[in-house]
């Protein structure tokens, strides 16, 4: 009894984990201005409530992926939905944005483990030639996640506190735990293992942490050089050691090899860029909305629901199209157009209708699920089984070290420019005299978004043709 003979089995527990995820994640992002305004805390201290959630995520997800390999992935899958749903009952009871933050991290510990691991499952259940396929319905998964938060979280912040927006969470939390221990034994037993790198996980954590910290501090009202130097150095010292204990050790977290093939680097870059861009949109939109467009949270969640919709119906076709044709030209295009979509939104005014707001979202929309699904596929279905785990860990690191750095660089940019056109003042402190420097401060952010979009764009096209494992013996 194998996973490809349960491959659908495999799908159901693997879309309910990314379902649950994602579904609490957007929801977060709509109640930042809610939370914001309810603790009385300042943007740069309420941005951890995200960035919290995204460093966790990204300094833990190799360290799942090898332990999945080393140790057989479904209990590690199992037990991130129990973590996550723990978590999210104690976001639910929070009084205190640092009780909230604190809750926010056992919460990401969950979500790291099946993000980790869900990849390397589905490259295991389902034949090389409908890879894309799978993935591209895991996109679907994440679609209806996505679409779903926005709604529900704004017409819970219309009539509830932003508590509720956690626990609701917890009951299918519950479920995809019942789902996994029925059948995630099916996932493979144990592999031997060496010596665990316990050098490597401590550096680049650290260095993650000195990342997320450089990043924070930029965003603040009162940021200087003297501040962001020492972190900055520490980051790169950190990354530095980083590298020279994976270069020394047996069984090294991150196996260089992988990194040294171009194919598969370029592909990790450009995932990164590629969320660099969409959570730049994703984290200063609703506030366009709600401080420019006075839109309520219903309606807020109504026009964030455009991104989401159009990836549900684009990732099937995507991926259905990446194993026909391939995924270089497919993600080439899809960053072309997340490029075009950044553009449209730097152009906004203060008097755009939402319609038109949801419309320029609609590009980066498909752009987005033009690139997610074929990337994922073909680098997948590139590597040995051996590095199934540690390859899905690594994509998955890739995109949420691209949520971290977007959330980051946004917030940067956007309180960069609004400072000091307004003398230093933070975002909570807006009123309607500070229009002008608002938008300037969006378009800034969205401007070097686009920059950075259109170099993904260039780093997906030379990472040359695509290749395709000879056979399925391998799995």
């Amino acid at each position: 009894m194998t996973l490809r003979n349960h491959k659908w089995l495999v799908f159901a527990v693997v879309a309910t984990g990314v379902f649950m995820s994602t579904l609490d994640s957007s929801m977060v992002n709509i109640a930042l201005p809610a939370i914001m305004a309810d603790l009385k805390s300042p943007l740069h201290l309420t941005e951890w409530v995200v960035m919290i959630y995204l460093l966790t995520i990204t300094a833990t997800l190799l360290l799942w992926g090898h332990l999945g390999d080393m140790f057989g992935p479904g209990r590690f899958y199992a037990g991130g939905m129990v973590l996550f749903a723990i978590g999210s009952l104690a976001c639910s009871m929070a009084q205190t944005l640092a009780w909230l933050i604190a809750a926010r991290l056992l919460q990401a510990m969950g979500a790291a483990m099946m993000m980790a691991i869900g990849p390397a499952l589905i490259s295991k259940a389902f034949p090389v030639h409908q890879l894309g396929r799978g993935f591209g319905l895991i996109g679907v998964a994440v679609s209806l996640g996505l679409m779903t938060g926005p709604v529900v979280g704004g017409l819970l912040l219309e009539v509830a506190s932003w508590r509720l927006l956690f626990l609701i969470t917890v009951p299918v939390g519950g479920l995809c735990a019942l789902l996994s221990l029925l059948v995630l034994p099916l996932a493979g037993d144990p592999r031997p293992a060496g010596p665990f790198d316990w050098s490597g996980s401590i550096c680049m954590i650290a260095g993650l942490i000195l990342l997320s910290l450089t990043v924070n501090q930029a965003t603040a009202a009162a940021w200087s050089v003297s501040r962001l130097a020492p972190l900055l150095t520490g980051t790169l010292l950190a990354t530095f050691l980083f590298l020279q204990a994976e270069n020394r050790a047996l069984t090294p977290l991150l196996p260089m090899g992988l990194l040294r093939e171009r194919f598969f680097m370029s592909a990790l870059t450009s995932a990164v860029l590629s969320f660099v861009t969409l959570f730049a949109v994703i984290v200063l939109i609703p506030f366009y909305l709600d401080r420019i467009l006075r839109l309520p949270s219903a309606s807020i969640g109504l026009v964030m629901l455009a991104i989401p919709a159009t990836v549900l119906v684009v990732a099937p076709v995507a991926g259905w199209l990446s194993d026909q044709v391939g995924g270089r030209l497919l993600t080439t295009a899809g960053l072309v157009l997340s490029t075009t979509g950044l553009l449209l939104l730097a152009g906004l005014t203060p008097h755009a209708s939402p319609a038109g707001v949801a419309l320029r979202l609609v590009f980066l929309g498909t752009g987005q699920a033009m690139f997610l699904a074929p990337n994922s596929a073909t680098v997948l279905g590139r590597v040995k089984n051996r590095h199934a785990g540690i390859s899905a860990a690594l994509l998955a690191t890739a995109r949420n070290l691209g949520m971290l750095l977007g959330t980051g660089l946004a917030f940067f940019v956007f309180s960069l420019v609004f400072g000091r056109r307004t003398n230093g003042l933070d975002m909570k402190d807006f009123t309607p005299a500070q229009t002008d420097a608002f938008m300037a401060g969006l378009a800034a952010a969205f401007l070097v978004a686009a920059a950075l979009g259109g170099a993904a764009t260039i780093i997906s096209w030379r990472r040359g043709p695509d290749e395709r494992r000879l056979a399925d013996a391998q799995a």
